[in-house]
């Protein structure tokens, strides 16, 4: 008898909670009022969400993952910020390759955006060309010839923070926390001497945009993946980060999808804050219906056809 495959689907929630307020108990009590996207559609699902909010809207731009082509884009879900009524959704990124982890942010009177694109071995800075935020050009590699994934940035002490992880053998990316840091947000950055400065599935992984908590301590989300890729996020607090040392603070608490939803309990692996009065999560459910199968032959049917 065979084994019946596996299939992760993500769903996407505004949580109304400040990000540095976001724990166990803060998330199960918001878990009633918490905005979901919009259903992705068959065989897709939203995840990696990042936000910005503008005026009277709030931004949210994910992952749009389709498994019939296993590849991935970038769209934008526009919402009112007064009551969170969904406005509609534009695709702004597409390549050739996958994209996810769109981490948005404003610096300098410009609005960025650092997409993990490790297919192409680059971490790559995008800078909005308009206000509707749907246009995006690429400015440069910040890293390059690295498969870099979910490359998380900051501004502290005076300099930019890099975390990320590399994709390699074994589950290399589930398990190590990388870090690197330049003086301007164009570079050049440097890769810490020290890397990896943290190896453990329990949380190594970034999982959203680093933030300052009410402690004034730079924090950082992280996946645990020890039950599984994406099972759960934990927080690690770094009280020092400079070039030549780094301590880290990992808390024993985790964030899981049976806090947020009572359908997809299997995950919850992206944190990231919106504004002063939003968080954005994603949560997990696993399918186990051979359709995935059927739809992996095609895929394969149709390769074999071009080729």
């Amino acid at each position: 008898m065979f084994k019946r495959p596996r299939t992760d689907f993500w769903q996407v929630g505004i949580v109304p909670v400040p990000v540095q307020d976001l724990d166990a108990r803060t998330l199960s009590a918001a878990r009633e009022r918490i905005t979901w996207l919009p259903e992705a559609g068959r065989w897709r699902y939203l995840a990696d969400p990042f936000g910005l909010v503008r005026g009277d809207a709030l931004h949210v731009f994910v992952e749009a993952f389709d498994y019939r082509i296993k590849r991935a884009n970038i769209e934008r879900h526009e919402f009112s910020r007064a009551d969170l009524s969904w406005r509609g959704r534009t695709t702004v990124l597409d390549r050739p390759f996958h994209l996810s982890y769109p981490q948005v942010f404003e610096h300098g009177g410009e609005t960025w955006m650092v997409p993990e694109s490790f297919q192409a071995g680059e971490a790559a800075l995008y800078r909005a060309t308009d206000a509707s935020l749907d246009h995006w050009e690429r400015e440069c590699a910040l890293l390059a010839d690295l498969p870099v994934a979910d490359a998380s940035l900051a501004e502290h002490g005076g300099r930019w923070w890099m975390f990320y992880t590399l994709v390699g053998p074994n589950a290399r990316d589930q398990r190590e926390l990388h870090v690197a840091h330049a003086p301007r947000l164009a570079g050049p950055w440097t890769p810490l001497a020290g890397n990896p400065v943290r190896v453990s599935r329990d949380g190594a992984r970034p999982a959203g945009r680093p933030f300052v908590g009410r402690d004034g301590v730079l924090t950082l989300p992280v996946q645990d993946s020890s039950t599984g890729y994406g099972g759960a996020t934990r927080l690690l607090r770094f009280p020092v980060l400079t070039p030549e040392r780094v301590e880290i603070e990992a808390a024993a608490e985790r964030l899981t999808g049976d806090l947020a939803s009572p359908t997809h309990t299997a995950g919850l692996h992206t944190l990231n804050g919106c504004g002063e009065a939003f968080a954005l999560i994603d949560v997990k459910r696993i399918d186990r219906s051979r359709g995935k199968q059927w739809l992996d032959f095609k895929r394969r049917l149709r390769r074999l056809v071009k080729g």
